[in-house]
């Protein structure tokens, strides 16, 4: 319903910078005014401690105990629980599967995402990727980014906005770079055992993202370092971390910030059991068993995703010792920008959509706006 215009006060923290006794005004699901001080009046207004963009999440596989595998209905049910915690914008995540599967959960992805635009896209997490850095992945259906894989992915991916994380390493692996960065994907080298030269090589071949930082490559060794030193020292690359305080070191978590100021995307990686009781689930073909929070392969043990939420997130980063306005950032405008979307999202300021999230002075959500309208809260 309608209720005109609305008015958010707070602190407000945008675009890496922040506004004490600040307001936002919304109108018609767009921020119309921003300022400080005296403030217009409104038909409703929304207080808080802090008042920030939409979160952006470009690494999430489900939640709400179902996955993104698990067809249209559980897509809209994974991110209505994920946009009560501040997520307004996101990539449907899927784990690597047979390319007949791939096909076929791509295309439910696509239906959701042709109703409703907070869905931004797909991102594939294989099938392309090193066995030897697979993670929860099943060993079983990688396969090497040769030209016919390459093409069935495009096919069934279509028009939709699209991400995949693959190992530059493989046979194949530059070109198809290549080739899906000429298509407009955004490529991020992921789930690679490649070293510092090879992770060079593939952001100049049109690369752009690194997946889930430090998990699933080769670490900072001090004489065959994986790919993470190339994305320092490029511009271009925006580095995803999950700050879950159990993914990353919280001292790792700010080394991030501190190497690549301004580019690292704060993601969830968060599997179907987010939100719900420890337990037994799947992963997309294999068994994981969450405990305390943390999911595991029932096989082997590797962490296997994550029951984060974008709130969280946060809320561990700023524990990290990551500046406030940074934590926000990475949450917002860098995972927007990452994707080409941020002249609409990932920013409070005249003229974007009115995706807010207001936070209590715990970091805890208070209210959420999509697209203006005000989000139930449980």
């Amino acid at each position: 319903m309608d209720v005109g215009t609305t008015l958010l006060r707070g602190r407000i923290v945008s675009d890496g910078r922040d506004l004490d006794d600040a307001w936002a005004l919304v109108e018609s699901g767009r921020i119309v005014e921003v300022g400080n001080g005296s403030a217009p009046t409104a038909d409703r207004t929304i207080a808080g401690a802090i008042v920030a963009p939409g979160f952006v999440d470009l690494h999430c596989h489900g939640g709400a105990g179902v996955a993104f595998d698990d067809g249209e209905a559980a897509i809209e049910r994974a991110m209505a629980f994920h946009r009560a915690h501040g997520t307004t914008r996101q990539l449907a995540s899927l784990v690597t599967g047979s390319l007949d599967d791939m096909t076929a959960r791509a295309g439910a992805i696509a239906a959701v995402a042709a109703r409703d635009d907070r869905l931004l896209g797909v991102h594939l997490e294989g099938p392309c990727i090193a066995e030897a850095r697979k993670g929860a992945h099943d060993a079983a259906l990688l396969r090497d980014p040769d030209a016919a894989s390459i093409d069935a992915l495009v096919a069934a991916v279509g028009a939709m906005p699209a991400m995949i994380t693959l190992a530059p390493e493989l046979d194949g692996g530059m070109d198809a770079v290549t080739a899906l960065a000429q298509r407009g994907w955004r490529v991020a080298v992921g789930h690679t055992d490649a070293v510092v030269e090879q992770g060079a090589a593939a952001f100049d071949a049109g690369a752009t993202l690194v997946t889930h930082a430090f998990n699933g490559m080769r670490g900072l060794d001090h004489r065959a370092p994986g790919v993470l030193p190339a994305a320092f020292d490029d511009e271009r690359v925006t580095i995803e971390v999950i700050a879950d305080g159990v993914h990353v070191h919280p001292r790792m978590v700010r080394l991030l910030f501190e190497a690549a100021p301004g580019r690292v995307a704060l993601v969830t990686d968060a599997m179907a059991a987010a939100g719900q009781p420890d337990g037994d689930w799947m992963l997309g073909s294999l068994a994981v068993t969450v405990t305390d929070g943390v999911p595991r392969l029932r096989e082997g043990g590797s962490i296997a995703g994550s029951t984060l939420t974008m709130d969280r997130a946060v809320r561990v980063a700023v524990d990290a010792g990551v500046p406030l306005p940074a934590a926000i950032d990475a949450a917002t405008r860098v995972p927007a920008r990452a994707l080409g979307v941020d002249d609409r999202f990932g920013s409070i300021a005249p003229g974007r959509v009115a995706d807010v999230v207001v936070l209590d002075d715990r970091l805890h959500v208070a209210a959420v706006l999509s697209r203006g309208t005000l989000v139930p809260q449980d």
